[in-house]
């Protein structure tokens, strides 16, 4: 069975538990920007629930121009005035560099990417500057930000000041 099956299997059994509609604006006027690596289950890390918080996923939770557009909107349309960073341990991001990254696409597909990997070597100096580039950004209403990160092998967060 392909993984998209299951998915459709498991969205049924999810509908017949569906607690119904809610409010377009989360309930905890949250906004989280986080890694997409599947070992982080960020409603259960969190303590979230559905309909609490916004949540923002990418290679490396790193903050570009598209995590602040998203931003902007959930802070404008959406209420949310708090931010939380969730980096984590053993990033993919950490284990190449830009220049090698760009060189391993372009030699797969034959062409470089225009765009910045946003490799980092050091998880905590990242999340910093993932927080200096949100207090900076004159798009948000809030600069409440506070960045963690999450140890993929304990399961615990920490919070980087």
């Amino acid at each position: 069975m392909a993984e998209i099956d299951r998915m459709l299997l498991a969205n049924e059994e999810w509908a017949s538990r569906f607690p119904g509609a809610l409010a377009a604006r989360p309930a905890r006027a949250v906004a989280v920007v986080a890694c997409m690596d599947s070992r982080m289950p960020l409603f259960g890390l969190l303590g979230l629930a559905v309909g609490d918080a916004h949540v923002i996923r990418n290679a490396g939770g790193v903050v570009t121009d598209d995590t602040i557009r998203s931003l902007t909107i959930s802070q404008h349309l959406l209420g949310t005035r708090e931010i939380v960073l969730v980096h984590h341990t053993e990033c993919g991001l950490e284990a190449t560099t830009e220049q090698a990254f760009a060189d391993q696409v372009e030699q797969a597909t034959g062409h470089r990417p225009p765009w910045p990997v946003r490799a980092f070597s050091d998880v905590d100096a990242d999340v910093r500057e993932s927080m200096r580039l949100l207090r900076e950004s004159p798009y948000l209403l809030s600069h409440e930000v506070r960045g963690t990160v999450y140890d993929v092998a304990t399961g615990r967060l920490r919070e980087v000041v």
